[in-house]
C-alpha cells in the first residue's frame, strides 16, 4: 500500500495539518484524473498502443477458455457424477449458465470499455464501503489467481511422453521452468510472446477439434470389432447405461459442476484488456459469442470421444491423464503416447500465456489505484512497454502454489479453491448489474444482458455457494479432505481481505486522526497511477 502524510511542515518529531492548495489531500480532491464513461469512479486509462486484432482477441478467448479443462477435468466430473449421462448433464448446465455469465460481462465491457475485467465491474457497481471491491479484488488478484493448475497439467504431459514415472519434484520444476519462461517473455518481449500465443492457440484449437473427431471415427469408419466397447456387454450410450451408477448427492454435483464452469472460465477473458483492443465494443459483443460456440461444440465432442473410446471405469480413475490414455487406446504407444500428449502440452501452455497476460493486466490497474506496495513501480509498463510488475505480482504466488503443496490430489483442490471465490465475485457482478440499471435507468450501452440471464446467474451462484456444505456419502469430498474444506478456504480468503480493509480504512484512519484520499499521478511515461494519501484536519 502506498500512503503520503498530507503536511504543512515536517520539524522531524511532529505533523501540521494543513487543508489547502498546497496539500496533497486537496490535489486528491481537486484534480482527480477520471474517465467520462465511469461518471469519475475510475481512473482514466494511460495512452496505450492497441496491439490486439479481432482475431488476436478471439484466440485470447478461446485458449483461455480451452485450457486444460477437457484435457483434466472430465476423468474427475465422471468419478463424481457416476455415470455418462449425468456428467454430459452437467456440462450442459454449465454451458448455459456460462453463456449467463459472459452476457453480463458483455454488458459491464460495452458500458466500461477498459481493462480491468472484474475490478472495473465491482468497483462501478459497488462505489460504497469506499476501497472494499478493491481489496477483495486485490486479495483475490493476488493470492487466487493463478495459473499453478494448468502448469501442473502441462508438466504431466510433457513428462508422460518422455518419463515412464515421473517423480514429483520432476513435476514442481517443470511447471515451475514454464511459468518463469512465460512471465520473461510476456515481460520483455510483448509481439512476440502474442505471435506465439497466437499460434498456440490455432494449434489447440486444431488439436481438440481432432480429439472431438475421433469419436465420429470410432462409430462410422472403425470396424465393429475393432472398437474399444466391442467385447462390452452393454453399448455405453444405451438409456439404461447411460444413467447407472448416477450419484445425485448435491455437494459432489456442484463440486462438479465448479470444475465444468472453470472449463469456460475465460469467455470474459477479452474483458481484462479491453484498453488494448482495437474497437473495443465491436470486438467484445462477436467475440465471446464465438469463442462460447466454438467451445461448447468441441467440448461435448470431446467427452463422447472420450466415452467411446475408454471404458468408464478407467475414465473415473484416470485422474488428469485422460486425453493421453485416448490418444494411446486410438493410436497405439508409439504415436498415442508421444506425438499428441506432447501437442495437449503445448496447447496448455498457450493457455498458461493468455491467462498470465491477462491477469498481469489485471494487476497493473490494481497497481494503478495504489492498492500494492511499490505500485509506482508495479504500475509502470517500462522499460518494455509491458506490465512487468503485474506480471511479478501474478507469479510469485503461482510459482508457490506449484512448488508447496504435495502432488496427487492437488491440482482437483486447486480448481475448487479457484472457483469456490470465483462464484462469489460473480453473484456480486450480476447483482451489481441490476444495481447499475436502477441507478442510472437512463444509460443504455451498446448491449444489454437478458434480465432472465442475469437471474439464473444469480439463482445459480447462491445454490453453488451453499452446496459444498451438504455432506456427500461418506462425508467425504472427491479429494479426500473435509467435503467443505475448498469452500471454507476459498471464503476464508475473503474473509481475510475484508478484515484487512476494516482495519486499514476504518479503524486506523479513527486512531489515526486521518482519513485516505486518492491522488492521481502521470508517470513518465503516460501512466496514470493512484496514490492513497493520508490526509490530516480535512473534513
Amino acid at each position: 500500500m502506498t500512503y503520503s502524510s498530507s503536511t504543512g511542515r515536517d520539524d522531524g518529531n511532529e505533523r501540521q495539518p494543513l487543508v489547502g492548495a498546497t496539500s496533497p489531500c486537496y490535489d486528491a480532491l481537486q484534480n482527480s484524473t477520471t474517465d467520462d464513461l465511469s461518471d469519475g469512479l475510475l481512473p482514466r486509462e494511460s495512452p496505450r498502443l492497441k496491439p490486439l486484432t479481432w482475431s488476436s482477441a478471439y484466440i485470447l478467448v478461446v485458449s483461455r477458455v480451452i485450457g486444460s479443462g477437457v484435457f483434466a477435468t472430465p476423468g474427475s466430473i465422471v468419478k463424481s457424477a457416476g455415470s455418462i449421462g449425468l456428467s454430459l448433464s452437467l456440462w450442459l448446465v454449465g454451458t448455459i449458465l456460462s453463456a449467463c455469465g459472459m452476457v453480463v460481462f458483455m454488458e459491464y465491457g460495452c458500458m466500461l470499455p477498459r481493462s480491468g475485467g472484474e475490478k472495473v465491474c465491482l468497483e462501478y457497481a459497488y462505489p460504497r464501503p469506499r476501497f472494499l471491491a478493491s481489496t477483495l479484488i486485490a486479495v483475490q488478484a493476488v493470492l487466487l489467481s493463478f495459473t499453478a493448475s494448468n502448469c501442473i497439467i502441462f508438466a504431466k504431459y510433457t513428462l508422460f511422453v518422455f518419463t515412464a514415472e515421473p517423480t514429483d519434484y520432476q513435476h514442481k520444476m517443470l511447471a515451475a521452468g514454464l511459468l518463469t519462461v512465460i512471465t520473461i517473455m510476456h515481460g520483455c518481449f510483448l509481439k512476440t510472446g502474442i505471435f506465439i500465443q497466437n499460434m498456440l492457440g490455432w494449434v489447440k484449437i486444431f488439436l481438440i477439434t481432432a480429439i472431438s473427431l475421433t469419436g465420429m471415427w470410432v462409430i462410422l469408419l472403425q470396424p465393429l470389432e475393432s472398437r474399444p466397447h466391442h467385447n462390452s456387454p452393454k453399448n455405453p450410450f444405451a438409456w439404461d447405461a447411460l444413467w447407472e451408477g448416477s450419484n445425485w448427492s448435491w455437494s459432489l454435483i456442484s463440486t462438479s459442476l465448479f470444475k465444468v464452469l472453470y472449463s469456460y472460465a475465460g469467455l470474459n477473458n477479452v474483458n481484462n484488456v479491453l484498453s488494448e483492443v482495437q474497437d473495443p465494443i465491436r470486438t467484445l459483443k462477436t467475440v465471446c459469442p464465438a469463442a462460447l460456440i466454438t467451445a461448447s461444440g468441441l467440448y461435448f465432442l470431446a467427452n463422447i470421444s472420450y466415452f467411446l473410446v475408454i471404458p468408464l471405469e478407467e475414465i473415473k480413475q484416470s485422474g488428469e491423464l485422460i486425453a493421453g490414455l485416448l490418444f494411446e487406446r486410438l493410436f497405439g504407444p508409439h504415436v498415442g503416447r508421444l506425438v499428441l500428449p506432447l501437442a495437449v502440452a503445448l496447447s496448455v501452455a498457450g493457455n498458461v500465456m493468455v491467462v498470465t497476460f491477462a491477469l498481469a493486466r489485471v494487476n497493473q490497474e490494481i497497481a494503478r489505484q495504489g492498492f500494492l506496495p511499490c505500485s509506482h513501480l508495479l504500475s509502470s509498463s517500462r522499460p518494455f512497454n509491458t506490465p512487468l510488475g503485474g506480471l511479478i505480482v501474478h507469479y510469485i504466488p503461482s510459482a508457490l502454489v506449484i512448488l508447496l503443496p504435495p502432488q496427487g490430489d492437488a491440482y482437483n483442490f486447486i480448481l475448487d479453491v479457484e472457483g469456490y471465490p470465483q462464484q462469489i465475485f460473480m453473484l456480486a457482478i450480476a447483482i451489481g448489474l441490476l444495481l447499475i440499471r436502477k441507478r442510472e435507468p437512463f444509460r443504455n450501452p451498446p448491449f444489454k444482458a437478458w434480465r432472465s440471464a442475469i437471474w439464473l446467474r444469480i439463482i445459480v451462484c447462491v445454490a453453488l455457494m451453499a452446496a459444498p456444505f451438504f455432506p456427500p456419502p461418506g462425508n467425504r469430498g472427491d479429494v479426500g479432505f473435509f467435503y467443505a474444506t475448498y469452500a471454507v478456504v476459498g471464503a476464508g480468503i475473503l474473509l481475510a481481505g475484508v478484515v484487512y480493509w476494516y482495519i486499514w480504512t476504518v479503524v486506523l484512519p479513527r486512531r489515526g486522526g486521518y482519513r485516505l484520499e486518492e491522488k492521481s499521478d502521470i508517470q513518465e511515461d503516460g501512466t496514470v497511477t493512484k496514490r492513497l494519501v493520508r490526509c490530516y484536519g480535512l473534513d
